[in-house]
């Protein structure tokens, strides 16, 4: 066990299901042997957290982010207090892994709302706040779960802003960022698709230009550079073909059009991780999930995934097939 490695997680807005699965995680056992987890969040939330999972809590390495329990809290509501607690153990825990003092983080989830109302107003999400705190110009997400990889052009975008953003120097920049990142996980010259972003790929500029002014020319200019890519492929059948194991992972033009395909997939062992920034960071694929926070019913799979995916990374072990 003293040769695993350390995964710095923060345990999520308290009001949510984060520290119920990561509770429900620590009890399980699945990372014995795997790593030795140093949790950072609220000592009151996890608690909290095993409480609503029905479970006991093995000794932990533990970061308390000393912000006290609100006396109104309540599973499922918007705090500001619980903004605050998540917002700070993702920078704390951030900071631990910048210095070293762990091999990558894992976040569990955050709320928008609660961020806001403890006023983080430019922090729309984790990729906003790992991009502000190490100063990285350039960050994109990567969704993966067993058979499909996805990498954004954008993600927290209103849909025609993220239309607006289909541009060649985008393009040509996220994949190199791509290239690049998979490379120092491990995988050399991964074969990446390029979806397109009108239907049936703009049938050649009657439903679109963008293929043809954008995307086209800079899947030319990345080919040039040295970039195993191809595409503009129409967004119905390339994840399908990546599926099948054409491709090792596609650059999708919007949030949801990769985020759909990842969940439909597998969205149980679906997890995050973000490029672009100078230190491995993964993430669990779902959301705070208000909605049944606190009634013991969330599923912990998507968090010992996410803690899997960071050491597989860490390591360097990044391959062709699963993580």
């Amino acid at each position: 066990m003293s040769d695993a490695p350390v995964i710095a997680i923060s345990a999520g807005d308290p009001a949510g299901i984060g520290a119920e699965v990561l509770a429900k995680t620590l009890a399980s056992g699945a990372l014995e042997g795997l790593c030795r987890p140093l949790i950072v969040g609220a000592r009151w939330a996890l608690d909290a957290g095993a409480e609503a999972a029905r479970v006991t809590l093995p000794t932990l390495h533990f970061v308390d982010i000393d912000v006290p329990r609100p006396a109104a809290f309540r599973f499922g509501e918007v705090s500001a207090a619980c903004g605050t607690v998540a917002v700070r153990a993702v920078e704390e825990a951030a900071g631990i892994t910048a210095r070293a003092e762990a091999a990558a983080m894992v976040t569990c989830p955050i709320n928008k709302e609660a961020v806001h109302a403890a006023g983080y107003v430019a922090d729309i999400g984790h990729q906003e706040i790992l991009a502000r705190l190490t100063g990285s110009k350039w960050t994109a997400t990567m969704l993966m779960t067993p058979g499909l990889r996805v990498v954004h052009l954008s993600t927290h975008k209103s849909l025609i802003e993220a239309a607006r953003f289909v541009t060649r120097p985008t393009i040509v920049e996220k994949l190199q960022l791509t290239r690049d990142t998979l490379a120092r996980w491990g995988m050399t010259n991964p074969r990446i698709a390029v979806a397109a972003l009108n239907p049936h790929g703009g049938e050649g500029g009657l439903l679109g230009r963008e293929e043809i002014e954008e995307i086209a020319p800079a899947v030319e200019q990345a080919r040039k550079a040295g970039i195993d890519v191809r595409g503009p492929i129409p967004a119905d059948s390339v994840f399908n073909r990546a599926i099948a194991g054409e491709f090792d992972l596609v650059l999708a033009m919007y949030h949801d059009q990769g985020h759909i395909a990842i969940k439909v997939h597998n969205f149980a062992e679906s997890v995050t991780a973000t490029l672009g920034i100078p230190f491995i960071r993964t993430s669990v694929d779902h959301g705070t999930a208000f909605e049944i926070a606190g009634r013991g019913v969330a599923d912990h799979t998507s968090l010992v995934a996410a803690i899997r995916a960071a050491v597989t990374l860490a390591q360097g072990r990044l391959g062709r097939d699963g993580f």
